[in-house]
């Protein structure tokens, strides 16, 4: 408990807090005004000089402004730690008192921009399962009395192992750069591709409003189309565009595997992990075991042949933030020993491997395939009314077998394991994701039928946590039927707290 004297009486952020201040609310303003300074960029060669001295004044006046009320933004956020709780006081014309038991804490999360970084200081952000974003945000710490912060936060329990301590400064598992490398030649593609693809239609659009606007909108549509005509007619420009695109998604990929995994560290201590990573804004995690509802372990083909998995950690989410990816925790580069480890961290000495693997029923995959032939009528009307040339149908010689292929793998990899405590269940095409649930953690259960599964003698299970729902597809009703029974059983006899 001696972290606690540190924070006994309000104190203010690091005197360097106010630049970072500053320069949020400097974002702020340019984000609600950066049309007004284009326009004004546009116009400035037409302004008088008296007309620009008053422009040059405005300026000067708003970031004396700025600059006053960052100084009275800094001079006001005060905290303190009190009886158990984490207390801050805010505001300059509406004041803010807010107290936070150490048990609502989710958690604590250490954060550097470019700025922060370049004066040496660290945001630590207090989040909790019912906010849609940070509670309380302390832009401006040194590394020293973060930590000293954090271990105020975290280590209130007189259970705490000290002696843990010692080995805070040993990674449980760090990715050096060449293994970022591999990360990233072994990431989702697809997903980079789509990105990309994406931001060069928003960059079509932009350039194609600017010569619209310069009264040019045909010279560029002629330009277009007779570029895309030659492309159309070469193989050798196929193929140059087609080795483009791989190449871009590549580098896609690897920036940003880049940008959100650099210099990933990971630590255990007192049942905490504590997650380092980032290239322009550094981030670190701690996640306390009781917090994370469920994990997800992922891989595919390559991954598993480099022994190199991720995990994803899903936290509780309030209403707002449900869709929202923002209380999911990944870490890459992990070895099946990582894996073992974190398990054992999370779930003890339970073991999935000794109880049967279940499928979901024949009916599963009947609808997936289903779902693909309307998917490829869609595709092929598409073709009909857009490509004159009806040789495009020949692309039904690599969709049809892709897309049964496709169903096979997802309908093999859909399985599912009760064991005494824990659920796992497996997802994915390409990819497979194991879903790992302890039954303590559902906050609900439905068994859900529509009218075919009904004719079919079948059900969905759903299980809805803090983190979201998880869900088995098309099981036969009396499995269902028991396995929704032992569900409920196992929520109301446990003795372990969602939370």
């Amino acid at each position: 408990m001696d972290n606690f004297a540190d924070f006994n009486q309000f104190q203010t952020q690091s005197k360097k807090g106010i630049l970072v201040i500053f320069m949020h609310q400097l974002m702020q303003v340019f984000k609600a005004t950066w049309i007004l300074l284009i326009v004004f960029i546009q116009k400035f060669s037409k302004f008088s000089d008296p007309a620009l001295g008053y422009v040059y004044l405005s300026f000067f006046i708003a970031i004396v402004i700025l600059i006053s009320y960052s100084l009275l933004i800094f001079k006001n956020f005060q905290f303190k730690i009190e009886n158990n709780h984490f207390v801050l006081k805010k505001g300059i014309f509406k004041k803010s008192l807010i107290s936070i038991p150490f048990d609502r804490i989710q958690n604590i999360n250490f954060k550097q921009n470019i700025v922060q970084q370049i004066i040496n200081t660290y945001e630590v952000e207090i989040e909790t399962a019912g906010s849609a974003k940070a509670e309380i945000s302390i832009k401006a710490m040194s590394l020293s009395q973060a930590n000293l912060l954090k271990k105020a936060l975290t280590n209130f329990s007189k259970s705490t192992n000290e002696n843990q301590s010692e080995i805070l400064n040993i990674p449980f598992l760090k990715v050096n750069f060449s293994q970022l490398i591999k990360e990233s030649l072994t990431e989702n593609h697809f997903q980079s591709l789509f990105l990309t693809v994406a931001f060069a239609i928003g960059i079509y659009q932009q350039v194609r409003d600017v010569f619209k606007n310069f009264k040019n909108q045909e010279l560029f549509d002629n330009f277009v189309s007779e570029n895309t005509s030659a492309i159309q007619t070469s193989i050798i420009l196929i193929l140059i565009f087609f080795i483009l695109i791989v190449f871009v998604a590549l580098i896609s990929s690897f920036v940003r595997v880049l940008i959100t995994h650099f210099d990933q560290s990971v630590y255990i201590k007192n049942e905490t992990l504590e997650i380092s990573q980032g290239l322009t804004t550094k981030k670190m995690v701690v996640l306390k075991k009781n917090k994370i509802q469920f994990i997800t372990v992922s891989f595919n083909p390559l991954k598993k042949w480099l022994n190199s998995y991720f995990v994803r950690f899903s936290q509780a989410t309030s209403g707002i933030e449900e869709g929202k990816k923002n209380k999911i925790i990944k870490i890459i580069g992990c070895k099946k020993t990582h894996i073992s480890a974190i398990k054992q961290l999370l779930f003890e000495d339970e073991n999935t491997a000794a109880f049967q693997q279940n499928r979901s029923d024949k009916f599963y995959k009947n609808r997936l395939y289903l779902r693909a032939v309307f998917m490829l009528i869609l595709i092929n009307s598409f073709c009909y009314f857009i490509f004159e040339n009806k040789s495009v149908f020949l692309i039904n010689i690599l969709l049809i077998p892709l897309a049964f292929f496709l169903i096979h793998l997802k309908f093999t990899k859909r399985t599912y394991v009760f064991s005494i405590d824990l659920l796992e269940i497996t997802t994915g095409m390409i990819e497979t994701h194991s879903i790992l649930l302890p039954f303590y953690k559902i906050q609900n259960i439905k068994l859900k039928q529509t009218y075919f599964q009904e004719r079919k003698n079948v059900a969905d299970l759903v299980f809805q946590t803090a983190s979201g729902k998880v869900k088995i597809p098309c099981i036969q009703i009396d499995l269902a039927k028991k396995l929704y029974d032992y569900t409920i059983f196992k929520i109301e006899t446990s003795q372990h707290s969602w939370m």
